[in-house]
Order: structure tokens, then sequence, then C-alpha cells
């Protein structure tokens, strides 16, 4: 089991109140955001980093795609309502969210799958080293899927899994020491999952082509929630999820980003129709089409796409707002409010937090524990009845996503509260609260 940080907590000398809280919502310039989603009456919503919200557009969107887009224009649709072209229409508005150009991100299949893909690809471009480098603790698709395409190349690779705190030491080590030729892929979530901190991509991107490897970023906690500057930072490949902080729906569709400078090298593994340079030529021989394109596969979801682009049109609206900047200063406000007014009770309730207090290491969540993991897994599923809608993460996070396109200070400063209560009174304890169920 990876290590996880403990960071300790120390409390303001005065906390805010929760009618400041309200007089921070009164003043947040972007408060009208909210307001573009369907936030149901009672729940403070804090799981926007598993599932984002649901755009109160959405509905209306699938509604005509189903009824007139399928109902009644029929196959005509791929073209008169644009089907075909979704893949690089929603791709170009994501470029605009993680600092990418339009050309280069495309949406298409699952995260793993979109993995599966660029991994390939980095390899077959490092084809004379054999490692990938990654963490212990990263999420556990990818550490799978590059066990998968290891088995299926031979295992002529290894995985090499180094702490968190280990990476750019390593780098630095595989750089300047005897045997970094061997070093092919780094392979990174940005955020991590468990407990929020964020990595320094420029920094990490850097030392990585100073070994002579690719870099390959995992944004499923990154897009959406702040800034991400892919391009400017030299990154070769990215991938993302549209279910989290990009409201695309569950299961919505993933995307995937190469740099311009790999997209003529080689093909992605996954050689399907769609990445064809002329689908519709129906042709026995498979020729890549051009640039990004070729990433596709198989046929788009399209009603899924739909609803994805209804979570990405949420972003335009804030884009006169102050954009993705604006969202991530208020992200960090959120989450330095709440885990302000949880410090008083670490030391009465040995509550420990997982997230990184410096704005710089943080991401979008606050994540804590309790001394023991079942202790962490009932406090979860107290709050959830108790209308705080959090999530657990083995072996011992409770963890709280901050979408800060409809967060409002006051959930934070009154899930707070409720965890304050919930530990204080032991109703938590009940023993309906450490019944496992099959998501977590």
């Amino acid at each position: 089991m990876p290590t996880v940080t403990k960071y300790p907590v120390q409390a303001r000398d005065a906390l805010i109140s929760r009618e400041q809280a309200l007089t921070l919502d009164r003043n947040d310039p972007l408060a009208p955001l909210r307001d573009l989603f369907a936030m149901p009456a009672g729940q403070i919503y804090l799981d926007g980093n598993s599932l984002g919200a649901l755009p109160k557009a959405t509905a209306a969107r699938l509604q005509d795609a189903v009824l007139t887009q399928w109902g009644e224009q029929l196959i005509g649709s791929w073209n008169l309502a644009g089907w075909i072209d979704l893949p690089s229409a929603l791709g170009a508005k994501i470029a605009a969210l993680v600092g990418a150009q339009p050309d280069q991100v495309v949406v298409a299949d699952s995260t793993s799958v979109n993995l599966f893909k660029v991994l390939s690809v980095a390899l077959q471009i490092n084809a004379d080293r054999t490692v990938i480098l990654s963490e212990t603790g990263n999420f556990p698709t990818d550490l799978y899927v590059a066990q998968g395409l290891i088995r299926q190349l031979g295992n002529r690779h290894t995985l090499q899994l180094i702490e968190r705190d280990a990476i750019e030491p390593t780098l630095q080590a595989y750089g300047f020491a005897r045997g970094g030729d061997k070093l092919a892929v780094l392979l990174l979530t940005q955020v991590d999952y468990r407990t929020g901190s964020k990595l320094d991509m420029a920094a990490i991107t850097a030392l990585a082509h100073q070994a002579g490897a690719l870099v390959v970023w995992d944004l499923a906690h990154s897009a959406g929630a702040l800034p991400v500057a892919l391009d400017q930072c030299e990154v070769d490949f990215a991938v993302g999820c549209g279910y989290k902080y990009l409201n695309g729906g569950p299961g919505a569709p993933a995307f995937l980003y190469v740099a311009s400078k790999h997209h003529a090298q080689f093909e992605q593994p996954l050689a399907g129709w769609h990445g064809h340079q002329q689908p519709f030529a129906f042709e026995t021989q498979y020729q890549p089409a051009p640039g990004i394109g070729r990433y596709l596969c198989g046929t788009p979801p399209v009603l899924s796409m739909i609803a994805l682009d209804a979570g990405l049109d949420c972003f335009a609206a804030a884009k006169p707002l102050g954009g993705m900047a604006a969202l991530r200063t208020k992200s960090l406000a959120l989450t330095q409010l709440f885990v302000d007014q949880l410090a008083p009770l670490a030391k009465d309730h040995a509550l420990k937090i997982c997230t990184p207090r410096d704005d710089r290491l943080r991401g979008s969540q606050i994540s804590f524990s309790l001394p023991q993991p079942n202790q962490s897994y009932a406090l979860v599923q107290a709050l959830v009845a108790a209308g705080v809608v959090g999530d657990f993460r083995a072996p011992d996070i409770c963890r709280f996503g901050f979408a800060p396109l409809y967060c409002r200070y006051v959930d934070a400063w009154d899930a707070a509260a409720k965890v304050a209560q919930l530990l204080r009174d032991g109703s938590w304890q009940a023993p309906q609260f450490s019944q496992r169920k099959a998501v977590t």
C-alpha cells in the first residue's frame, strides 16, 4: 500500500463565522455560475471530483438529440447536427482548459483506453528504452494499463514504482547516472486522487526530458479544476476523463492530448475506421488520419458526447468572469476555508489532514483520515446521510472535492461544521454507517 503523507494542521487565530461565509458568497463574482447546475435542495455536494453535478442544460440537449436529431433526422444528423465532428469539436473546447492548441486534443473512449493508446506510442518512440516510471500511489487503472501493455509487448519492459516524494530525485539520478538511457516513459497523475496533492508539471516534465524520457500526464483531477499548461510545459502526452470537473455525466467520454511533434511519428495500436484518413472510403488497408484524428477508433458515443458538450459550455460561461484563473482562485479559497474550519478537530479527534496546505501543492480537494480505516469510512457514510456528500478512498481517506463552478463558501463552512458535530456527538459510530457498499 502506498504511503499517504499526513500534513500538520494549525488553526488560525480567528476562524470565520457562517455569516462571513455567506458574505463571501454574496460578493463572489463566480456565484451566478451555480445557477447553471441542478443542485439538489438540502444537500452539500462535495464529490465533483468523482462525478460532476448535472448542468441544467444537459437534459434539454439530450432530449433534442434523442427526439429531433435521432428521432426525426435519423442518420442525417451525422451531417445535419454535426455528430461526426463531435470528437474534434469537444477536443478543441477541452484544449482551451488544459493549455493546448485545438488540434492537439480529441475526445474518445475512456481514460484507460486512451492511456493504452498514448503509452503504446510513447514506447514506440523510445523503442530502445525499457523502463516505465510511475509512483506507488498512482491511480490503479494507470498502473494496470502499463502492466497489461508490458505483457502484450513480451515483458521486455519493466514498471518501476517509487514514492511521490522520490519522483524528482529519481529523475535526476536517471539524468546523471549510468543506465539513464533505460528510462522510456514517465507516467504520472498531476493531482493525486487520494490526497489532492499537486505535482509541478513544468519542473518534472523538464527533468524527465533531461533523462531522455517522454512524459504522459493523467489530468483526471486537474482538467476543469485548475489551469493546466500542456504546451507551455512541453508535455508529450496527456489523458483525462469527462465526468469529474468537466460535468459530462456518469461514464462520459474521455480525452487525450498529443503534442504536435508526435502526431505523425507512429500509429496508435487501436486502428479503427474513425481513425482512418478517409473513413467512408471503406478501404481494406488502414491509412491513419493526419494529426490527432488518428487517435480515434470506433464510432463516437453521440449521446454521451452531447452531454459532455453541455458540461463544457459551463466553462464558456466562466470565461468572461476570469476563466480558469478565477476558478482556481476560488478553488483554493474554498479548500482553505474548509481545512481551516477542520483544524480545531485535529487534536481532540486525531483527525489528520492528508492534503498540502501550500496552495502551490494542492488540487481542488481536501482529504483527511481518522486513526482506523473503518472509522474514516463510517464518518463519510454518516456525512452522506446528513446531506454532506463526499467519498471514501482506501485505505483511510475521507475525500471532499470542491468544484468552483458550483460550490459555495457556505457549503465549505457547513460541511466542516457537520464534520465537527458528528465527531463530537459520536453519532457516526452507529452500526449502519460501517456497512460497506459496492461503491465507496
